[in-house]
């Protein structure tokens, strides 16, 4: 295997786990106002808004006892969970600097528009609890969604962008305008995307709460994940009539969008068998997919344009010495951001409830 594949190959890995892990906390951030805890009575620390709607868990998107379901759930996780998009940029900067300049600089709206919704949902999230007042916490509770559906819908359009190609200027720069974002096919794989990660956090919740929540956010994740297919199906017809995808290895696209919708099928499947560590493997199938899909199917080009051509892999990579250079960084760096998640997910297996910290 040449540096240039192992790069490769470790910059699509790393996109993929975020999507998988960072995937779940916008979902579970999504459905916040749906999974209310079901305990009863307020904790002795609960907060002034919390003691206030004491029995009713409605309005601030929280239980009787001022904690969230969906938001403890991922609660261990979710900063941790980011690591993989800046490792990410980090392999992007130094294998693929040609790239760099040119992905962020063409997908420049949607980017800040990733990142705001990152800070915003966190920031809301950890704020959230020291709300004062139903009126406040209604607020925060809003913010923590929109925290999450902002980069799901928008991950989901620049996936739409790099399968259907990004428009080129006669400079040969890239750029996406309004009727870029806002086509079709881009939309639809902005909303099929927004599905998919709400789908794939109720499979996370499920598998991570008490009962009561986990059979509520089966049956939600079922919903979503058939939405999320229907969704999927109808960029699959936009492509078909020549208004979606532009794949240069139709054969490899195809056996991948299969496979996406195999994982879909599976997941709705397990969900309403309440399988909850088959359902969740499935929906981190589905989520990781769509890089794959875009990866493989649009190889060699990493950046494709929409009148044709594109930025290649020889175009984007770095020279051997450089390469050569990070290998330190893969040797090192990579296994221990493995490390750190899988004990993490050691340290805080188990579901989660009343007897279980609430950290927000």
């Amino acid at each position: 295997m040449s540096l240039e594949t192992l790069w490769l190959a470790l910059l699509g890995l790393l996109l993929a786990g975020y999507f998988v892990l960072g995937g779940y906390d916008y979902g579970a951030q999504m459905l916040s106002p749906f999974l209310g805890s079901a305990d009863a009575g307020p904790r002795p620390d609960a907060g002034p808004a919390a003691r206030a709607g004491a029995g009713s868990g409605i309005g601030t998107g929280t239980g009787p006892d001022g904690r969230n379901a969906a938001l403890d759930a991922i609660a261990p996780f979710f900063l941790g969970n980011e690591v993989w998009l800046v490792a990410f940029a980090g392999v992007m900067f130094g294998a693929f600097p040609h790239l760099e300049g040119s992905l962020l600089s063409g997908l420049y709206p949607l980017i800040v528009a990733i990142l705001a919704g990152l800070v915003l949902g966190n920031a809301a999230i950890q704020l959230r609890g020291r709300s004062r007042g139903a009126r406040a916490a209604k607020v925060w509770n809003a913010l923590v969604v929109l925290g999450g559906a902002l980069p799901a819908v928008c991950w989901g359009i620049v996936v739409g962008l790099l399968l259907h190609g990004v428009p080129r200027r006669a400079d040969g720069s890239f750029h996406v305008g309004a009727g870029d974002v806002f086509g079709p096919f881009a939309l639809t794989c902005g909303v099929a995307t927004a599905l998919l990660f709400a789908g794939h956090g109720a499979a996370f919740v499920a598998l991570r709460s008490e009962p009561g929540t986990a059979t509520a956010a089966r049956r939600l994740g079922a919903t979503l994940l058939a939405a999320a297919g229907a969704a999927g199906a109808l960029a699959l017809l936009l492509s078909v009539f020549g208004a979606g995808a532009s794949m240069t290895r139709t054969g490899t696209s195809v056996v991948l969008f299969a496979l996406v919708v195999a994982a879909l099928a599976a997941g709705w499947w397990f969900l309403g068998r309440s399988r909850d560590t088959l359902a969740f493997t499935a929906t981190c199938l589905a989520t990781a997919l769509p890089v794959l899909l875009i990866g493989a199917g649009q190889y060699p080009y990493l950046l494709s344009a929409s009148a044709g051509g594109g930025i290649t892999v020889d175009d984007a990579v770095a020279d051997g010495a450089t390469l050569k250079l990070l290998i330190g960084f893969g040797v090192v760096v990579v296994p221990l951001i493995l490390l750190y998640q899988g004990w993490s997910w050691w340290a805080f297996r188990g579901r989660t409830g009343r007897r279980h910290p609430s950290y927000f």
